[in-house]
């Protein structure tokens, strides 16, 4: 069974004038977080189209218009390394990025940033997600919320 993907209202006063975005609104949206296991992986991931599929739905309340030119222009699609006694040891996540109405010929377009904080794995709870997210982000969160259900993608406005 797939977990849903849930990005929660923004909660800054005034909230961020990019959460939600406007559907009008040009915009660069990157998502990045996503654990991948490197001795699964292949390149690009599967699921990378797919979450931005379902963030685009989320965040706009509407699936991808293929008739509308630029509505969703998929731009880059890689792996983030950390670096650990040796460069490049294992890979510790995975990006997609994408456009919405952004024109071909624009070098610096307005971007949204998505962190998807894992607080669960196959194996049970991901601690580390959870104490990473009640550190940083302006909300507490309980996994017990998300377990087995959701996935937690934050903006980085929150």
């Amino acid at each position: 069974m797939a977990f849903k993907l849930h990005i929660p209202p923004c909660i800054s006063n005034p909230t961020h004038p990019l959460h939600p975005p406007p559907l009008e609104k040009p915009l660069r949206i990157q998502i990045e977080g996503h654990h991948t296991n490197p001795s699964s992986l292949v390149f690009p991931q599967p699921a990378g189209p797919e979450i931005a599929k379902l963030a685009y739905q989320i965040l706009y309340g509407r699936d991808v218009c293929l008739e509308l030119a630029n509505d969703m222009v998929m731009r880059d699609k890689y792996l983030g390394w950390v670096t650990d006694a040796t460069p490049y040891r294992h890979i510790d996540y995975y990006s997609v990025t994408f456009d919405h109405l952004v024109p071909a010929d624009d070098p610096d377009p307005d971007v949204l940033q998505i962190n998807i904080i894992e607080l669960e794995t196959d194996d049970g709870p991901f601690t580390y997600g959870e104490a990473y997210a009640n550190e940083y982000l302006l909300f507490t969160v309980d996994p017990a919320d998300y377990k087995g259900e959701k996935v937690l993608a934050v903006l980085r406005c929150c």
